[in-house]
């Protein structure tokens, strides 16, 4: 299977000056692969450490973090000839604060040489560690596989081509058959084992075999990062989430965590959830005006987790009900189709997400962000081909955007009486070009 980041990557390869590069990213997202898949298609080796099975080098590391030190080993252990046009993968780096460390001195002192490095909690190793090398390293993120990502894989690449090219007109004849896609995508989601096991046998029990067993390595990792009184408070935070996005307004309450919670008892174990990429915020904004960041009210948000078929297995979403073509996309009152749009918007935006809704509560707006001239733009989510939107209503009647934009199972069309543009939701992640 492909995978788009490898743009950035090869954007990364080709800077004239450029630092370490540190994916960041959830267990199970495919960091692994892609580093080393980087390696074989975009370079003459690959020198392979991974600090979770090389106790010697974590060992060896305590005496040096000097790169002279450092690559004679690296040959060593990995029996490659490391040199600039090697690619050199740390993998679990969050294994050995050392390693991390030895970054800053491959940007200052060795820069010529290529080096990746990845680890699935790392965001929370950092926040413990003040040695960590700031300014002298590069990030980026590698989130699930996305809709077009999993067209491309279940070889439907001349539908993928219409969507792409922005042409309603193209598309428009398989709509139906694109809503069958997305159906399918919604219950396997983008973790790449349980969508190569869909493209491969087209079994929905192994996927879901697959996702429950990305779940237990989950709750594998409340107990092996943090105390037992404390992972407590993760399990509870984690599994509240479902019954968070079902509710009409999705606004995050820690009181549905578990009755008389307060935001100080969970904050930390928030934090921790966001720092292993497992969770992220959608922060309210107090006023529409930009820029929006202005305005973000840090203690209202809604949360997303990292991938739209995960949530489907944390729910039990049973597997027959892909058959029901309207009953899919509304179950828990749209909770699913909202997942789905926040991730698809997080690959496709470079934008932050934001939401809104009025002051009494009556209406929100699912997201909030800014086209490239700085006008506000509105996203309603709609989960069926119901185009009802009293919130859209509301927000137009009181804010005037330039445009909206309403995504549902409905066809493309723009209404120019007000300035809605109806965008199908498989095609959603083309909202970038339209911004």
């Amino acid at each position: 299977m492909d995978r788009n980041i490898f743009e950035k990557l090869l954007e990364w390869k080709n800077k004239k000056e450029k630092m370490p590069l540190i994916l960041t990213g959830t267990r199970q997202v495919g960091k692994t692969w892609l580093m080393k898949e980087f390696g074989r298609r975009y370079f003459k080796n690959t020198a392979y450490i991974s600090f979770d099975s090389n106790p010697k080098l974590n060992d060896t590391l305590e005496n040096t973090v000097s790169p002279d030190e450092i690559l004679p080993i690296l040959q060593s252990e990995t029996n490659t000839p490391v040199t600039p046009e090697t690619l050199i993968i740390f993998d679990e780096i969050q294994e050995s604060p050392r390693a991390l460390l030895s970054l800053k001195y491959f940007c200052e002192n060795a820069p010529k040489y290529n080096i990746i490095s990845a680890g699935s909690t790392l965001g929370v190793m950092l926040h413990k560690h003040n040695s960590f090398p700031v300014g002298k390293v590069e990030f980026l993120n590698v989130y699930p596989m996305s809709f077009f990502e999993f067209l491309d894989a279940a070889k439907e690449k001349e539908l993928l081509s219409f969507i792409r090219q922005n042409s309603p007109e193209k598309y428009k004849p398989f709509h139906e058959k694109l809503i069958r896609l997305l159906r399918i995508y919604f219950f396997v989601g983008g973790m790449p084992a349980a969508l190569a096991e869909y493209v491969k046998s087209g079994d929905f029990g192994k996927v879901r075999k697959i996702q429950n067993d990305i779940l237990n390595g989950y709750d594998r990792d409340f107990s092996k990062h943090a105390k037992e009184s404390f992972s407590s408070k993760l399990r509870l935070l984690w599994q509240s989430i479902p019954s968070q996005l079902s509710k009409e307004n999705k606004k995050f309450t820690y009181g549905a965590i578990k009755s008389g919670a307060r935001g100080r008892d969970f904050e930390t174990a928030l934090q921790w959830m966001r720092d292993s990429s497992l969770i992220e915020k959608v922060n309210r904004i107090t006023a529409v005006k930009t820029p929006l960041k202005a305005y973000e009210d840090f203690g209202s948000f809604k949360i997303f987790i990292n991938d739209v078929g995960l949530l489907c297995a944390m729910t039990e979403l049973d597997m027959n009900i892909i058959a029901d073509r309207e009953a899919f996309f509304t179950e828990f009152k749209g909770a699913v189709a909202e997942q789905f749009v926040f991730q698809e918007l997080r690959c496709s935006l470079n934008r932050k997400l934001y939401y809104w809704s009025n002051d009494n509560g009556t209406s929100e707006i699912d997201f909030l962000t800014q086209d490239s001239k700085g006008n506000i733009i509105p996203i309603e989510v709609k989960s069926g081909i119901n185009l009802r939107a009293k919130s859209l209503g509301v927000f137009i009647g009181d804010y005037s955007p330039k445009y909206s934009i309403r995504t549902s199972l409905a066809d493309y069309k723009i209404n120019m009486l007000n300035n809605i543009i109806d965008m199908p939701l498989y095609a959603v992640a083309t909202i970038n070009k339209l911004l």
